[in-house]
């Protein structure tokens, strides 16, 4: 088999619109040939371009450097590629983000507002906030860097510190989020922890009052 028949195998088992990433491929045919991953990335280069030249694949499509898609025709014209699962790989996989903003707030049913604007904490915002105008994101720092034991506590915590600066219409946004607080498991002394370290005062006395409307007690 050659590295071209391999990627073209691969191809056609992707899902329509998942994103296909180069990179990817390039670890599949490093590890089935035996091959250094910079050669594998060569060669796989090259057979993607051999695919897309010669369409031998007619429904690949190319989005980016790097990454393309499968496609099909609907009655509104070709399906694009899956923007979500982009925003999910480039910012949130694995444990390096989380939403937050009205986004966060409107899916924890804290407000009836749909947001304008969909914003992550990410680590890979680095130290700014910018906009990925091909996303259509907002991406920023997170309070310190995320990762899988402190992320769904500072999503918490980034709900409550929103409710004073956020159009919340719930009746009861303390319980709601005390009920979120207990689906999710996460403990009164951790969310403390975290508030105390990296957010500020107000932060904490929204925790308070949520520790109190969930029947927390020490």
């Amino acid at each position: 088999m050659t590295y071209m028949d391999f990627t073209c195998d691969l191809l056609k088992q992707m899902p329509i619109g998942t994103p296909i990433y180069t990179g990817q491929i390039a670890e599949r045919i490093a590890a089935r040939f035996t091959l250094e991953f910079k050669d594998a990335a060569a060669a796989t280069s090259v057979a993607v371009k051999r695919i897309m030249d010669g369409k031998k694949i007619p429904d690949l499509r190319f989005y980016q450097k790097g990454i393309y898609f499968r496609t099909i025709v609907t009655p509104f014209g070709e399906r694009g590629i899956d923007r979500e699962r982009l925003v999910a790989d480039k910012y949130l996989l694995p444990d390096k983000g989380y939403e937050t903003g009205l986004v966060l707030l409107h899916r924890m049913g804290l407000t009836t507002q749909m947001p304008k604007e969909h914003v992550i904490a990410t680590n890979m915002a680095k130290e700014c906030v910018r906009t990925d105008k091909k996303l259509g994101v907002v991406i920023r720092p997170p309070k310190t860097e995320i990762n899988a034991e402190n992320k769904a506590y500072l999503q918490m915590l980034d709900a409550l510190e929103l409710l004073d600066k956020a159009p919340v219409d719930a009746e009861n946004p303390y319980e709601i989020v005390a009920n979120h607080i207990r689906e999710k498991d996460l403990r009164y002394e951790k969310l403390l922890f975290f508030a105390d370290r990296y957010y500020n005062k107000n932060t904490i006395m929204q925790l308070a009052h949520t520790a109190g409307k969930g029947g927390y007690t020490t």
